[in-house]
């Protein structure tokens, strides 16, 4: 009866083994072996005179014990020596000095023995598995996976991979419009593995430029091919992004080849990011051209580069700045991020009448920041502030009602 309840216990610790992934069968053997030797180390002083065949596809062992024979009486160590008399108890034709090697069965172990050896494999077990998982996933940071929505929480999401490994989306790694329910399949990129007291983590995220750019990849077989370029992306997750490409052939139009007839190869991607506006964009090496190309659509007129600084100042019709700017400032914002200048927008005021009052001259009676809020929405002067509408001023240039309520006042008094 305690053979079989031995037998099955070691039965499961092989099915245990065998449903491990990416376990190769030499690093299973040596862990397998290695418990093994060390519970006979502990019962027996030392497990040098031990051979250990293991079959993991049968799910079965061998342990043979190596045994010097000796006199009846000169028996000094059981574990390493055999008298004669036992010795001819398994062949008669024995003698002193010759080595026996008979097989010792699981039962022989006793039942604590047993359990000890079920709890170091076990141990040994979930270390391989969070080795085996960490190691996985820290090949597959920066790429793309997919996983099976399982538990929602309020901060996170857990998701299973085709595996049942455990997937961490973040809510600040997730599109603001994100909307996911149980058993869906979520596609993000690999942020980022912790791994904190050999507990992996893995966490992944929608809202990472790399995850765009892999989509790219992924839906544009020209940069997969290497044949196209991205230089540059900059996000403003589910809102807005703009991607700088070049190609190497002249042949290839790079922008045409992304965006695909009728945006037909982009709309994957602007569908997987909840409807993100992508704008394409040709890089160039000319910082001023390149300026101009990442505030599009506005056209502008000309452009001061001011490299030491990394600034720019830009030159518009006053009908191109709210487009130059962007809904809630998205545009320039992007601009700015995609190009790694500070981009001010101005209304180029040529024709003006000339009575009209730059800004920086109300410097004494208007805080700076304010003058310089304003002048981010291209208003730089007087009148192009008094001629914009009031509650416009106020969510534009994220200004308080009183400050703009002020300002108005200060400046329409110099023309009363």
């Amino acid at each position: 009866m305690g053979k079989k309840k031995e037998s099955i216990s070691l039965t499961d610790t092989f099915s245990e083994f065998n449903e491990l992934k990416n376990i190769d069968k030499a690093t299973m053997i040596s862990v397998l072996e290695e418990s093994f030797r060390s519970v006979i180390a502990k019962m027996n002083g030392t497990d040098e005179n031990f051979d250990i065949i293991i079959n993991p596809d049968k799910g079965d062992l061998e342990i043979w014990r190596n045994r010097t024979v000796v006199e009846d009486d000169q028996l000094e160590d059981p574990n390493m020596e055999i008298t004669l008399s036992e010795a001819r108890k398994i062949d008669e034709d024995f003698e002193v000095g010759e080595e026996v090697t008979d097989e010792m069965h699981l039962e022989d172990f006793g039942r604590r023995t047993i359990l000890n050896l079920r709890q170091t494999l076990a141990s040994k077990i979930l270390e391989l598995e969070k080795d085996n998982l960490y190691n996985k996933y820290k090949e597959k940071v920066g790429q793309i996976v997919s996983g099976e929505v399982y538990q929602i929480w309020k901060k996170e999401l857990l998701l299973l991979d085709d595996e049942h490994n455990e997937l961490i989306l973040p809510k600040t790694e997730q599109i603001p419009s994100d909307f996911f329910r149980k058993g869906e399949q979520v596609r993000a990129v690999v942020a980022r593995v912790e791994n904190k007291n050999n507990n992996p983590r893995i966490i992944l995220s929608r809202t990472s430029t790399v995850f765009l750019e892999r989509l790219f990849e992924q839906e544009i077989p020209e940069i997969a091919d290497g044949l196209i370029t991205i230089k540059g992306i900059a996000r403003i997750p589910g809102e807005r992004a703009k991607v700088a490409v070049e190609a190497y052939d002249d042949r290839i139009d790079p922008v045409g080849a992304c965006v695909g007839m009728k945006g037909f190869r982009i709309h994957g991607i602007v569908r997987e990011l909840r409807n993100e506006n992508i704008d394409v964009i040709n890089y160039t090496n000319n910082i001023s051209l390149y300026i101009q190309r990442a505030l599009s659509p506005a056209k502008i007129n000309s452009i001061v580069v001011k490299e030491e600084e990394h600034r720019a100042e830009v030159f518009l019709n006053p009908e191109e700045v709210s487009l130059a700017i962007g809904k809630g400032g998205a545009n320039i914002k992007l601009a700015s991020m995609l190009t790694g200048y500070n981009i001010e927008v101005f209304r180029d005021i040529e024709g003006v009448d000339e009575e009209d009052i730059y800004l920086d001259e109300f410097r004494d009676e208007i805080d700076g920041w304010v003058i310089d809020q304003l002048k981010r929405i291209g208003c730089s002067t007087a009148k192009n502030v008094l001629s914009m509408d009031r509650e416009r001023l106020i969510k534009e240039a994220d200004l308080e009602e009183n400050t703009v309520d002020e300002v108005l006042k200060i400046l329409a008094a110099e023309f009363e």
